[in-house]
């Protein structure tokens, strides 16, 4: 089970782009821990050729040992095809990765994003525009714009032969958002139109997760996005299991909260610790899933405010973990 990406044969999973989840912290620590690639959050293309500096700043290289990608938004050719070179001369990416699947109002209302699905041709223009830069692309979108417009298949082909050289697939349509179940059997459709590796993508959180879907779908791999979120060890145990491995050792709770005061850190030096611990409430959380007074826990993270506040987070995690202190 492996795939070819920009020269290399990957196996397992890559790390899904979120908006607001996949910063560079996210990525270093994905890449450190096994993902086969890393994507930056979508990075607005119009807003890129304007000259916005957050969105350059949302484009830095991981510059880990995996493969990285940026993932560009927009619906307008000549757009995108100036700002896959802008970031194609300015970041090095090792591909450029066409957004077709987020279906949030303000990208999909806008033309942009799972939108795009209902105009296949438009699709394979957007790729077409950018694999001018030079660079691998790729394109990751849902099932279809809605469930009466199930076309993937035809966006994937019209992709395909616009350049495109990977596809990835969350197997919900825009309309069902993120609400389980995903739908296997319409990953599987796409696998079987195109002739380039197909990605499966939705609800895996456990390597046996990776394995049943690229086993019902034909799938070359997986993208793994929350289920990363707060255990990016499942990466390595992703791959282990694609190469038939022993699965790694599951992480100590004190790796995991470790791990947590080093995200946070590297978040504070990346934004400012206002903006960082900020968005670091949401990431915190990620963290406490099975844990004792998981629920408490979580409320806790919500009020992050200083880099200290992670480091207390993480001391009562391993104090009510392991009977020394009291969930009240």
């Amino acid at each position: 089970m492996s795939y070819q990406l920009a020269g290399r044969t990957l196996h397992g999973a890559g790390l899904a782009p979120m908006a607001g989840l996949t910063d560079l912290a996210m990525r270093r620590i994905a890449d450190s821990h096994g993902a086969a690639f890393t994507v930056s959050e979508m990075v607005s293309a119009k807003a890129l050729v304007m000259g916005d500096e957050k969105s350059r700043t949302l484009c830095t290289h991981t510059a880990g040992s995996g493969l990285y990608g940026i993932q560009l938004f927009g619906s307008e050719p000549d757009v995108m095809a100036e700002a896959a070179a802008l970031v194609a001369e300015a970041f090095h990416p090792d591909f450029l990765d066409l957004n077709l699947g987020c279906p949030a109002p303000k990208i999909a209302g806008n033309g942009a994003g799972s939108a795009l699905m209902r105009t296949p041709d438009l699709c394979g223009r957007l790729v077409e525009s950018i694999v001018k830069a030079g660079l691998p692309v790729t394109v990751k979108m849902r099932t279809g714009y809605d469930t009466g417009h199930l076309n993937a298949p035809e966006v994937a082909q019209a992709c395909v032969q616009a350049g495109a050289q990977l596809v990835a697939v969350h197997g919900r349509s825009r309309d069902q958002q993120y609400t389980p179940p995903i739908y296997p059997e319409q990953i599987a459709r796409v696998v079987q139109a195109v002739n380039v590796p197909v990605l499966g993508n939705g609800d895996i959180h456990t390597a046996q997760d990776a394995l049943a879907l690229m086993h019902a779908t034909g799938c070359a791999g997986v993208l793994v996005g929350r289920g990363a979120m707060g255990n990016p060890w499942l990466f390595a145990e992703i791959d282990a299991a694609v190469r038939g491995l022993p699965l790694p050792p599951a992480p100590s709770l004190e790796q995991r909260m470790a791990l947590l005061c080093a995200q946070a850190k590297a978040m504070c030096e990346e934004k400012g610790e206002v903006n960082a611990m900020r968005q670091m409430r949401g990431q915190a959380a990620f963290y406490m899933k099975g844990l004792r007074g998981a629920a408490k826990l979580r409320g806790l993270s919500t009020g992050l405010t200083v880099y200290e506040d992670a480091e207390k987070l993480a001391a009562l995690v391993l104090a009510l973990n392991s009977g020394e202190a009291d969930e009240e």
